[in-house]
């Protein structure tokens, strides 16, 4: 699959520009290689992992969660090589700074190309695995994964992009490939209409039927549920949410930290829906999270192999927590254990500020190099019950959203949730409940923008390291790519950016 020349959604463009003289009116070679290639099962198996490989590479970069983080008010990086730009809120169309090969991999065009990447690819499967003679099973479950990737993707650019351009058919020709924005509305029509199809594709959950990183049933309904919720939808959001709730097929793991153990990763299951399958070997996908989120200098059995020091914690959301909140071990404030079995003091953690805190979710002590086997949430039961939570109370208050909030929170810190709360003050029980359930997760931008709530929030996010941000109203979406929109003439840049 890597012989596919598609970049972005309009990469499509270099078949015309590396063929010299040659018109752009010509069928792009990604055309042709695939009208050819759709022929086995093999063929079909090799397409729909070509699809996966996309999102592989948005979380392995990792962009789909260092984008989001880096702009909210959880973590910051160490200011090097550009990688301030999201913090500070100085990037542009063009994306000049992350532009380059050492940068792109954490910046919204990576998330760009590569969703639009697998968009492509997943538009082909829908066209051709249908004529492929195949068991009629396996083929029906990569149709469901196809659909439910594509739902995927698109949901990915809507929360990053808004207004976008939707793409359900493979490009044939240059005419092809241009397609203007649709409207909020137009986009979850078609997430919504792909994520029925994969439902009725996809097989349920169990144990020993779903592949490691496949969807099942389940997933597709708590994807729906997500982009329900990002959509207003509340009644949409619920119901699915339930539906994924009374499955039967997973439940909240009694010890959070098993959901990051690398060594429980086939337990973590039970509450893990959908995860970014990393492994530490090659041929594999692995994240650099380990490598980013571990101290300077290798950290030794209690990280990995090989970290730098380039992310930590806020001093202000380690503070947040109540310090009887088991999540709060998931960060470290006061000192770690170094690869010579010595204590490290918190004003040696890092050069940059003696008040760095050290994010645990990713460790792996036998990581090959920065190389880890760490799984990386997508989907997860906590956020379901999240969901549902929130969608219960904006529908009919508070009275009946108790029982999802409290299963989450309960978990955590052996208590339930005051009761009492307005239906305002719930909504912002739940939202803060996200932040400290899925923090660092490539969660909590997107539920501040969804909100509104960015423009209060990220102001006062703020520490020795960048005691100022400032935001701004457009900052809600990223900018589409400058070469983007050069390329296609159908493209408009988000009003805001203009």
């Amino acid at each position: 699959m890597n012989k596919i020349l598609y970049i972005g959604l309009y990469g499509i463009m270099l078949a015309g520009l590396l063929s010299g003289c040659r018109k752009l009116e010509e069928t792009p070679y990604s055309s042709i290689f695939m009208e050819q290639f759709y022929k086995t099962p093999a063929d079909a198996e090799a397409a729909i992992n070509g699809v996966y490989g996309d999102m592989a590479g948005i979380y392995s970069g990792p962009s789909a969660l260092l984008v989001p983080d880096f702009s909210a008010d959880q973590v910051y990086p160490r200011p090097v090589v550009g990688r301030n730009t999201l913090t500070l809120f100085i990037y542009d169309p063009e994306y000049s700074v992350q532009s380059s090969f050492d940068r792109i991999a954490e910046s919204p065009l990576n998330i760009w190309q590569r969703s639009y990447a697998g968009i492509e690819k997943a538009n082909w499967v829908l066209e051709k695995v249908p004529a492929i003679v195949m068991s009629e099973a396996r083929k029906k479950e990569i149709l469901g994964e196809a659909f439910f990737l594509r739902a995927f993707f698109h949901w990915t650019l809507q929360k990053n992009f808004g207004e976008i351009p939707v793409k359900i058919s493979p490009s044939k020709s240059l005419e092809e490939a241009y397609v203007g924005k649709s409207s909020k509305a137009e986009i979850y029509k078609q997430i919504y209409a792909d994520l029925d199809s994969a439902v009725t594709n996809l097989n349920t959950y169990t144990a020993a039927g779903t592949v490691k990183g496949r969807p099942a049933k389940e997933a597709a309904n708590a994807l729906y549920a997500k982009a329900a919720l990002y959509n207003e939808d509340w009644s949409t959001a619920l119901q699915k949410a339930k539906l994924v709730l009374g499955s039967g097929k997973y439940s909240l793991l009694s010890d959070v930290f098993d959901i990051y153990d690398v060594n429980k990763e086939d337990a973590a299951r039970q509450e893990n829906i959908w995860a970014f399958e990393a492994e530490r070997v090659s041929p594999g996908n692995s994240s650099s999270l380990l490598s980013l989120y571990g101290p300077a200098s290798s950290a030794g059995p209690a990280y990995g192999k090989s970290t730098f020091g380039s992310i930590f914690a806020y001093p202000a959301f380690y503070n947040s927590f109540d310090p009887g909140d088991k999540r709060r071990a998931q960060l470290m404030s006061t000192s770690y254990i170094n690869k010579n079995g010595a204590v490290v003091p918190q004003n040696k953690i890092t050069p940059i500020t003696p008040n760095a805190v050290l994010v645990n979710k990713y460790m792996d002590a036998n990581s090959i190099g920065s190389s880890t086997s760490v799984n990386i949430p997508v989907l997860r039961l906590a956020d379901v019950y999240l969901i549902a939570a929130e969608a219960e109370n904006r529908l009919n208050g508070p009275a009946g959203a108790y029982q999802y909030l409290n299963a989450v929170h309960k978990r955590a810190t052996g208590v339930d949730v005051a009761a009492g709360l307005s239906q305002t003050a719930f909504t912002d029980a739940v939202i803060q409940e996200r932040s400290w359930e899925l923090f660092a997760e490539g969660d909590r931008w997107y539920d501040l923008t969804r909100t509104g709530k960015f423009l209060t929030v990220i102001p006062a996010a703020v520490n020795d390291v960048y005691p100022a941000r400032s935001i701004q109203a457009k900052h809600r979406y990223f900018p589409i790519p400058q070469l983007e929109i050069n390329a296609n003439p159908k493209l408009e840049q988000n009003p805001d950016w203009k």
